[in-house]
């Protein structure tokens, strides 16, 4: 054995067994904190020395609060006025400015954080239950879960506080890509494991058509197989394999990295799609030697599961839109981007700097992003749709994305790219990579609030001590301007209303991945998010369901046992009755969002696996040698639906006869088969589905699809008053009973 393959072996060895290490201290501290929690309530249980007497101290305390955390009991009357006065500042300043602007965007996250520091000190001096020990442990645990959620909340209003937009930056550096006096290397890498062909031929189209001469397109096939390497010869880009599918995406972008010597590559995930301006946005950014890295958001084509499942398409915006219009910009003004993967530039020569992606964990991504830090390399993150992807297309796989991403995540704990003990980033940048690991735990008390409540009932526990005038004085403005300037702050991608039944749908498979990252992070390989699904029935995914149709029904029981307790009491206002009251109100806030989870959880009908955009173009149609004029309802790949101007006899056309089809604008020619008319009054509507589509052809109707400038458009969430309204009709009439034809199948019961 050589010298050098001794030295490596020892490396190896070295890291194993530091991994290992971290593995292990990581566990033994979960281990121990558990232990230790343990031991220190059944001490409190038996009484036992001093740890009896510190929570009686506690107890103390709670009783006698310092004046600033107690209730003015000369002006009870005038409770609610500090809510009324917050809200019409708030109020005022949204109304002044429509979007945050700096001053106003400070002044509200002031008032916010403020507001966060004075419900935490009421909640943690004033209203801890400590009488015994069944009733200390559900307060302090509540309290605990409330601190988790507010830890990173507060993290994100603290990095709030700094904001760059890069738009501006964006049109003055792109200058120098459309004068060609900066046109430096590109090579742009599609990484595929197992996408269908149809779904890699239009990324591969979409990417060679960006607007940019010097760029190489490769298709990087880890799965070697023989259809891809053709559609890559056949589309003219080029195709590189490896022997193995080590480390997976990270592996494969690695492999690649060594094969080629572009100046900057661009990834883009299998499905995403780039518009072709793409580089002539990002690339110029690079001029200034410091930038390492330019990230572009992600946006979908399709609609996500969640939408469709509730019926609700084209009024709720994906789940990923607080992220890429909130959080991503205030990560970037703190030096802290979050790499996603996908759409995204970076230099060749910084990445080597690191050793390419980072192989450690499964989200190499993000810890990628890292690594780039520590060398003292700038990213820059250009809030600008510049390319679209699938999102997942049932519940099952947005679940299994979810998972992965929070699995990935954790890994931090265990591997040398932690953004806590990693050497080279600054304070700053260290509190906004945290707070994307922080963010996961959060499900953990989304779960506990949902547990929570039913304590009150089936434990006669109360966990919050508080007369309705604390609540008034002290909950009431904290929650209530947190739910007015929500959507504000996020600029309209999530309403306070829709925001939280997000969270419920996934919250007890996140707390188990959770837990189970924390004993065994590596338990699990990198799991592909199935795309290219159709379906044609009803679908109810049990295996996410049960834990929701436990907590419902549970719920449901404990809101009876509480209106019963309530109307028996006579609604007297008492300490029992006040307590009850909060447990009333958790349990139907609880049933409401759980309802919704569970519509979620039922997947509809999905025939078709192409996409079908509301896109207007004028079109000539020739039938039967008779020329006519229309304009397209809806297009896509493989069809397009047209409405003509006047009516057509209905013996002129008939299903199946040949049309030929030019879309006037693109001065694209298509060739196919009418498959429906509908003729309503003085208008023809006719379907038809192309073929024989040729490669100049899917060029160029791929471009006209996916790949023009500015076409993927910002939507607004719902106001709070609508977003309720339509969690309501949800509800009320749920679409898996009311959109179901009578052929349908009875719905089908699978696993997640």
């Amino acid at each position: 054995m050589t010298t050098s393959n001794i030295a490596k072996k020892y490396i190896k060895s070295r890291f194993n067994s530091l991994i290992f290490m971290k593995f292990r201290l990581a566990t033994l501290l979960l281990i121990g904190g558990v232990t230790l929690l343990t031991i220190i309530m059944v001490a409190w249980f038996t009484g036992i020395g001093q740890i009896d007497e510190f929570f009686a101290q506690i107890h103390y305390f709670q009783e006698n609060p310092p004046m600033w955390v107690q209730v003015p009991t000369d002006n009870s009357k005038y409770l609610v006025l500090p809510t009324i006065l917050l809200f019409l500042i708030a109020q005022g300043i949204m109304k002044i400015s429509p979007t945050p602007k700096t001053w106003s965007r400070l002044l509200v996250v002031g008032i916010l954080l403020g507001l966060t520091i004075r419900y935490l000190s009421w909640r943690s001096l004033s209203t801890l239950n400590l009488i015994d020990p069944v009733n200390g442990i559900f307060s302090l645990g509540l309290l605990g879960l409330e601190i988790l959620t507010l830890s990173s909340s507060i993290l994100l209003l603290f990095l709030m506080l700094k904001f760059k937009p890069r738009r501006g930056e964006a049109d003055y550096f792109s200058q120098e890509i459309l004068d060609q006096t900066f046109m430096p290397s590109v090579d742009i890498f599609i990484p595929t494991y197992d996408e269908a062909e149809f779904i890699l031929e239009r990324t591969v189209i979409g990417c060679q058509a960006i607007d940019y001469p010097n760029k190489k397109v490769y298709l990087l096939d880890d799965t070697n197989r023989l259809e891809v390497k053709n559609l890559a010869d056949k589309l003219g880009c080029e195709y590189l394999t490896r022997d193995n599918n080590a480390y997976a995406k990270a592996g494969n972008l690695n492999h690649a990295l060594s094969k080629t010597n572009g100046e900057f590559i661009v990834v883009f995930d299998a499905d995403f799609i780039p518009t072709k301006n793409f580089l002539i946005r990002t690339l110029g950014f690079f001029q200034n030697q410091q930038v390492s890295l330019v990230q572009t958001p992600q946006t979908f084509y399709n609609i996500d599961p969640i939408s469709r499942n509730l019926g609700l398409e084209n009024i709720l915006t994906s789940e990923e839109e607080i992220f890429y219009r909130q959080v991503q910009p205030i990560r970037d003004s703190s030096g802290g981007v979050g790499c996603v993967g996908t759409s995204f530039v970076v230099r060749r020569k910084a990445l080597e700097s690191v050793g390419g992606f980072v192989t450690e964990s499964i989200c190499e991504d993000y810890f990628t992003g890292i690594r780039l830090s520590t060398k003292g390399y700038r990213q820059v993150y250009l809030e600008e749709k510049l390319s679209a992807g699938l999102a997942a297309e049932n519940i099952s796989s947005h679940a299994i994305q979810r998972l992965r991403w929070a699995r990935g995540t954790l890994q931090a704990f265990f591997i040398n790219s932690n953004p806590l003990t990693i050497y080279g980033l600054s304070l700053i940048q260290r509190l906004s990579y945290s707070q994307a690991i922080l963010h996961w735990f959060t499900s953990i008390s989304t779960f506990g609030f949902l547990l929570m409540p039913l304590a009150y009932n089936f434990l006669d526990v109360i966990p919050i001590k508080a007369t309705v005038a604390e609540y008034l004085y002290f909950f009431l403005p904290y929650y209530f301007v947190n739910f007015t300037v929500f959507s504000w702050l996020n600029y309209r991608s999530r309403s306070a209303m829709l925001s939280n039944f997000y969270g419920v749908v996934l919250a007890f498979p996140l707390a188990v991945t959770i837990i189970k990252s924390l004993l065994n992070p590596f338990s699990q390989g990198f799991k592909v998010t199935p795309k290219g699904i159709k379906s044609d029935r009803y679908f109810f995914n049990w295996n996410l369901a049960w834990p929701l149709v436990l907590l419902f029904g549970f719920n449901s029981i404990s809101l009876w046992f509480n209106l019963s307790k309530l109307i028996d009491g006579g609604w007297a206002v008492t300490e029992q009755a006040k307590s009850l009251n909060l447990g009333l109100f958790w349990n139907g806030y609880n049933l409401l969002m759980i309802a919704v989870a569970l519509l979620i959880l039922i997947d509809v009908p999905k025939p078709d696996i192409f996409e079908w955009f509301n896109l207007r173009r004028v079109v000539k149609l020739r039938i039967n040698n008779q020329t006519f004029w229309g304009v397209t309802k809806q297009i896509s790949e493989v069809g397009a639906e047209i409405e003509i101007n006047h009516k057509v006899s209905s013996n002129l056309v008939g299903k199946n006869l040949p049309v030929t089809l030019k879309i006037i604008e693109e001065k694209i020619c298509l060739g196919g088969k009418i498959t429906n008319i509908e003729i309503s009054g003085e208008f023809t509507c006719i379907k038809v589905r192309f073929e024989k589509v040729n490669l100049s052809e899917k060029r160029q109707l791929i471009e006209l699809l996916f790949c023009r400038p500015g076409q993927w458009q910002k939507r607004e969430t719902p106001d709070e008053l609508k977003s309720f309204w339509l969690l309501l009709r949800v509800l009320l009439k749920p679409r898996f009973i009311f959109e179901r034809k009578p052929q349908e199948k009875a719905m089908e019961v699978g696993q997640f």
